[in-house]
């Protein structure tokens, strides 16, 4: 059928509904979970050894989500060999590990196949966009209503366990909103990812219109950031006077420190950075559907750079929506005229950039969609959902370049050897954070539930 249209896809947006008072920002400074002072947890967190390098960094994570499902064969997996109906119409390049190959369109990354890895042998069973989203974000199949979580997503439960190790950054980010499969769930509104809602793939100056704290207080959407700045500097003023500053211990001082510095709003300040880096993540005109088909390929590249900037300054996971990979209609002419050569691009861009700033061995990035493609081609020059085997790109973190994890067979449609799970990936992401997969939450009916029902991390990418 033909590609869905981006606008038509669109994410509702949250209603913002808590707006902050003094008493709110006191709380959320001085209160943590269970009733612990985040003084409190700053104090119990400086005795112990930091997760991440011998440098002292944390560890974070980059999910580069590619909605719509990108289409293994064309990019990751190809299949040189097969009948062309199954190969379909692009060629291979080799890379600079012996024996990888890639889809011909992705020649940056060829270069640099020794600075990630492939998993080639992933499978679910559900074909549907949502449901499979809620796979992937998950561990667990979806509800009755796949576009609401039933259960909470990574970046919820990465906001549960560890938002309190960066109390002046949002734990978890959704760029530019919050797309299906991302959310809370049981775990409440405090651990939604905090959604930039201003998009750095439009024209313009880039602004975030409201700010949210790491304990989940979210402020009403505002026009000016401004306001919100005097805010901060009122309650602060107010605090000073009171001597309520005075009587904090200096940890309870540095969590109020934290709360109200500039170090958040500078990392979302996207217009700081260098011409030259975003050029180099990609400044292409916006892709024109009309040109192929109506799945545009947008210009993604700049929320990517966003990413780099966030877990630099100490958000622990990033999900970037890469949408809309659903080629069903002129697939090909989509994937070369604008998909790969934007994703080449910006991927590579990620890669050095990372590695270039001594932050690739602390940050995990992951790319992938919530299935494959048809390894068959359709009628339509493109190829359909197809969740029976499909791959993911590994860098960064524990993961060791140039590795081929798992096998497809020889048409790309199912395991062939060392089939992975998504809870298999999610395992792997949780092993870097120093998340506890074991830790259980109550849902709705009281019933307690792991963070995953099943999976181990996938140790051959070490």
């Amino acid at each position: 059928m033909p590609a869905p249209t981006a606008d038509r896809i669109g994410c509702a947006e949250f209603r913002r509904s808590l707006r902050p008072d003094r008493r709110s920002f006191v709380k959320a400074g001085l209160l943590g979970a269970a009733g612990l002072g985040l003084g409190d947890l700053l104090r119990a967190e400086e005795t112990r050894a930091k997760p991440g390098s011998p440098s002292g960094r944390m560890t974070s994570v980059i999910l580069l989500w590619m909605r719509g499902g990108p289409s293994h064969i064309d990019m990751w997996d190809p299949k040189p060999d097969a009948p062309a109906e199954y190969r379909g119409e692009f060629g291979t390049v080799g890379t600079n590990v012996p024996g990888v190959r890639l889809g011909d369109l992705l020649p940056m990354s060829a270069k640099m196949m020794d600075k990630w890895s492939i998993v080639r042998s992933l499978n679910h069973h559900d074909a549907g966009h949502s449901t499979g989203d809620q796979i992937c974000f998950t561990g667990y199949n979806s509800g009755p209503m796949p576009d609401e979580n039933v259960h909470p997503s990574v970046g919820s439960i990465v906001s549960k366990q560890l938002g309190h190790l960066t109390p002046s950054m949002p734990a978890y980010v959704m760029i530019p909103r919050q797309v299906p499969g991302a959310g809370s769930a049981y775990l409440g509104v405090a651990h939604k990812g905090f959604e930039t809602q201003a998009d750095p793939a439009q024209p313009g100056p880039f602004k975030v219109p409201n700010f949210s704290l790491a304990t989940g207080i979210t402020t009403e959407q505002i026009g000016d950031r401004k306001v919100l700045l005097k805010d901060f500097d009122r309650v602060r003023r107010d605090l000073e006077t009171s001597g309520q500053l005075d009587a904090m211990d200096r940890f309870q001082a540095r969590a109020w420190e934290t709360l109200t510095s500039p170090a958040a709003r500078d990392a979302f300040d996207l217009d700081r950075e260098p011409e030259k880096v975003r050029e180099r993540y990609g400044l292409m005109p916006a892709f024109d559907p009309k040109a192929s088909n109506r799945c545009g390929a947008p210009n993604w590249a700049q929320r990517i750079l966003l990413a780099r900037r966030l877990v630099e300054a100490g958000v622990r996971l990033v999900t970037v929506d890469l949408r809309w990979w659903d080629t069903h209609v002129k697939g090909f002419e989509s994937l070369k005229l604008g998909f790969l050569p934007r994703w080449d691009r910006a991927y590579t861009a990620l890669i050095e950039d990372l590695e270039s700033r001594g932050l690739l061995e602390t940050t995990l990035v992951l790319a992938w969609g919530e299935f494959g493609r048809t390894p068959r081609v359709n009628n339509d020059a493109g190829r359909d959902h197809y969740p029976n085997v499909f791959s993911a790109a590994l860098a960064g973190g524990p993961v060791k370049g140039g590795r081929v994890v798992g096998e497809s067979d020889s048409k790309g449609a199912f395991p062939k050897a060392n089939p992975k799970s998504p809870q298999d990936v999610l395992a792997t992401v949780y092993q870097h954070l120093g998340v506890d997969i074991n830790a259980q939450y109550l849902n709705g009916s009281g019933r307690p539930i792991s963070v995953l029902p099943f999976g181990k991390p996938i140790d051959e990418l070490g």
